[in-house]
């Protein structure tokens, strides 16, 4: 039996819960109001005192590779750091003792500038100027582009108003090894020079971001954050050795200051397939501390310089001559060792000599003038000039490289007396050092002609692969016609004064020279000084590769006998780097005279 004095207090537990019940489910019907029921009213009223913010969300660059895939550039995490002026003041940090103790804002302020490189008072001063454009700030800019170990340092100092933004920056890891070719970035992010240029269409990452809302106490309000997901560039592989293209940057640097040159260059081109391995310049330029490097310094020179080309272009004359002009390497004319010619133009040789019956052979080893002069008077002025043309002289090349000029091969009817004769020789015509390449691999390539490339792909962020749209190959003279003056070039790198210093153990080898005169740019030729090359391919009888060296303005040796140590160099150190196999057979004997 329930008493009075029993019921009285299980009444009033009764009472308290079923009002304790009422104001939870007060409490709920409320919150579901708010967060589902006018959850997009109460954002937009919170908008209203909300502050909008964004934070990009980078993109990586891509990466520049060599034939292997050696990085030559990539991307690299960076950081920049800010301060909250409007929470900036002392620390409270926890001592070794287990006590707390306040650190004053001037030694936080000296922290921070130990690893940043800044003063104490240089660090209070960005918060000063901050406060002084605007008592409210917020933002203030600290320090960009920290390396990681920077931001590790600064964060284990757990500075509550001290934060950071990432970003990816460029990196060259081998510094200058193919440098002028890669090219390098602004501070900006911006390419400016070389492939980092030509190629950003495959290499620029597109940035996205993160935008939302924020109330004033600077917590991002929930449910407002939209992303905009970043895309990374593609991977660009070159067609360069990276380990032949330093070993080549050692070898002009060394020969340009021997010989006391202006600038030199090494180019390395594969003859059956027309890929750059090799693109080598003196000065250089390390992509890492651009302002180290003059501005003059900071392209190829290879891809932006033209030149005359003199006894160079003597093959691709003997070419044409055997292809058009039924001319053969025992051919003869006499010549001497300066002679005038009917229409009034002269020619003479880099030596004194009486008259000799050369044979065309001959012609090439002795590089006589006059001797090719004689020979071309044998085809007309127009076949000369369709040959040089298929040859690709004056036509530049399909690598896309900014500031790359074409060689100025003027036509036949703008010929006068003296350039029907010197554009036999090289003279009274420029040209490129690809344009000069191409016409070489044609020449070594049994005359067949194709496109050079110094990119082999670009591989896109989501896995495509893109070549670059190069011309068909195409012949430029018959087999027998290249392969006759193979021949010819392995007998001058045989018979001329400079064979012992162009031999290679266990190879035959072919080769030219070429001592170009240099304009003063008023059209006048300069007294003295000369732009040397020298071009050639190995094993001659099957030629894998074509290396050129050019020296511009040599003064210890003014003739392109300052190249030949430096081709036998880069010549032998190709065939190591690919495992080229010795000659097998005895080289072809061509008489000098007839």
């Amino acid at each position: 039996m329930t008493t009075r004095s029993t019921r009285s207090p299980r009444r009033r537990t009764v009472v308290a819960l079923a009002v304790v019940l009422a104001v939870l489910a007060g409490f709920i019907v409320r919150l579901v109001d708010i967060q589902v029921v006018s959850a997009r009213e109460h954002i937009e009223d919170s908008k209203s005192i909300a502050l909008g913010g964004s934070r990009p969300l980078y993109g990586t660059r891509g990466s520049i590779v060599d034939e292997s895939g050696q990085t030559l550039a990539g991307s690299i995490l960076l950081y920049d750091a800010q301060l909250d002026p409007s929470n900036v003041g002392p620390v409270e940090r926890t001592a070794a003792d287990g006590t707390t103790e306040e650190v004053s804002w001037t030694a936080v302020a000296a922290e921070i500038g130990a690893i940043t490189g800044q003063t104490a008072g240089e660090v209070q001063k960005v918060v000063t100027d901050a406060k002084a454009a605007d008592p409210d700030s917020q933002y203030a800019q600290l320090k960009r582009g920290l390396t990681t170990e920077q931001y590790r340092s600064l964060a284990a100092l757990d500075i509550p108003y001290l934060y950071f933004d990432q970003h990816p920056s460029r990196m060259y890891p081998d510094g200058a090894v193919a440098g002028n070719l890669v090219g390098y970035m602004g501070l900006d992010g911006e390419a400016l020079g070389g492939l980092e240029q030509t190629q950003n269409g495959c290499l620029a990452a597109r940035n996205g971001s993160t935008t939302f809302e924020k109330g004033k106490d600077g917590v991002i309000i929930p449910g407002t954050e939209v992303v905009q997901p970043a895309e990374n560039g593609g991977t660009l592989a070159l067609t360069i050795n990276r380990d032949l293209q330093w070993y080549m940057q050692q070898l002009i640097a060394e020969q340009v200051q021997d010989m006391g040159a202006l600038s030199g260059t090494i180019t390395v081109v594969e003859a059956k397939t027309g890929k750059i391995r090799a693109a080598a310049d003196f000065p250089t330029l390390d992509p890492n501390d651009v302002d180290a490097s003059d501005p003059d310094d900071r392209g190829s020179r290879i891809f932006i310089n033209s030149f005359e080309p003199g006894s160079t272009f003597k093959p691709l004359t003997a070419a044409t001559l055997i292809d058009a002009g039924g001319q053969t390497p025992a051919s003869t004319v006499t010549a001497s060792g300066r002679e005038s010619f009917p229409n009034g133009a002269r020619v003479g040789d880099s030596f004194n000599h009486p008259e000799y019956l050369y044979t065309l052979a001959g012609v090439l080893i002795d590089s006589s003038n006059v001797g090719i002069s004689k020979f071309a008077e044998r085809v007309s002025p127009e076949v000369r000039y369709e040959y040089l043309k298929r040859f690709g002289i004056g036509d530049g090349s399909e690598i896309p490289f900014n500031g790359q000029p074409s060689g100025d091969l003027r036509t036949p009817d703008r010929w006068d007396n003296q350039s029907f004769y010197n554009i036999a020789f090289g003279q009274g015509v420029s040209t490129t050092i690809p344009e000069l390449m191409g016409a070489y691999q044609a020449l070594a390539n049994d005359g067949v002609k194709i496109p050079l490339s110094l990119v082999d792909s670009c591989t896109r962020a989501d896995g495509s692969v893109v070549e670059p749209e190069l011309s068909e190959p195409r012949r430029v003279v018959s087999e027998s016609t290249a392969v006759a003056v193979q021949q010819m070039l392995e007998n001058v790198a045989l018979q001329s004064t400079l064979s012992d210093q162009v031999a290679i153990a266990g190879y035959n080898v072919a080769d030219k020279t070429g001592t170009g005169e240099k304009t003063d740019g008023n059209g006048r030729y300069k007294s003295g000084v000369y732009f040397t090359t020298m071009i050639g391919f190995a094993p001659a009888e099957d030629p894998q590769y074509v290396v050129a060296v050019t020296l511009d303005e040599p003064t210890r040796i003014k003739s392109s006998g300052a190249n030949a140590s430096a081709w036998q160099k880069a010549m032998t150190q190709v065939l190591k780097t690919y495992r080229v196999m010795p000659s097998t057979e005895a080289p072809t004997v061509l008489p000098k005279f007839g």
